[in-house]
């Protein structure tokens, strides 16, 4: 699924498939769409995992290259063992503390964390199953932004045109967020498991 296709489906689910008259523009389009999947993003990110060196005496390890980091889910060192060793920690802006374990000895650790989700005309990597949930939050945002924009001007569709499109809009938008905290990870049980944290 590509963002041509969410912009499509999107259209759909806000009956604006006349391309002779369409009421949102694709920019426009593009922009809620963006905003759903980085609302997303917050509560299940794409799992990413990178390897980093740890400095001998210290508990410290530098994660600012991590681009786009949301969260940390899960700190392996020593690397390679069997079964893997998972530290606790902490984090400051872009250093983060290994607070279990031995000390640190100059070999690599591994951070598991999470990055925004991607979207454009190639493709995208938020799954299948959560796609309808990012067009929803989309149309939620963008009847919003009509209706907001048609209050106190002249309407074809009626003096309460634009409060509907709001409540409309507002309804979605609820139900988005009620979706997002049911499947978000700040709701998730704890678990030993790193497959099970994202």
């Amino acid at each position: 699924m590509n963002l041509t296709d969410m912009i499509a489906i999107a259209r759909k689910d806000l009956h604006d498939e006349d391309a002779a008259n369409y009421r949102w523009t694709d920019a426009g389009l593009t922009r809620n769409i963006s905003r759903a999947v980085a609302e997303i993003s917050e509560s299940m990110p794409l799992p990413a995992k990178a390897t980093l060196p740890t400095t001998a005496g210290s508990r410290e390890v530098d994660i600012s290259g991590l681009t786009g980091r949301i969260m940390v889910a899960a700190v392996e060192f020593p690397v390679g063992a069997t079964p893997p060793e998972y530290q606790q920690f902490s984090i400051w802006g872009d250093t983060l503390i290994i607070t279990t374990g031995s000390q640190p000895d100059g070999n690599n650790c591994c951070i598991y964390y999470g990055v925004p989700h991607n979207i454009d005309v190639q493709g995208s990597s938020l799954p299948e199953k959560y796609i309808n949930l990012a067009v929803s939050g989309a149309c939620g945002y963008a009847a919003v932004e009509l209706a907001l924009y048609t209050v106190n001007r002249v309407n074809a569709g009626g003096i309460k045109a634009s409060t509907d499109l709001l409540e409309w809009g507002n309804q979605k938008l609820k139900i988005f967020r009620q979706d997002l905290k049911r499947l978000g990870r700040k709701n998730r049980i704890r678990v030993s498991n790193l497959s099970e944290i994202f």
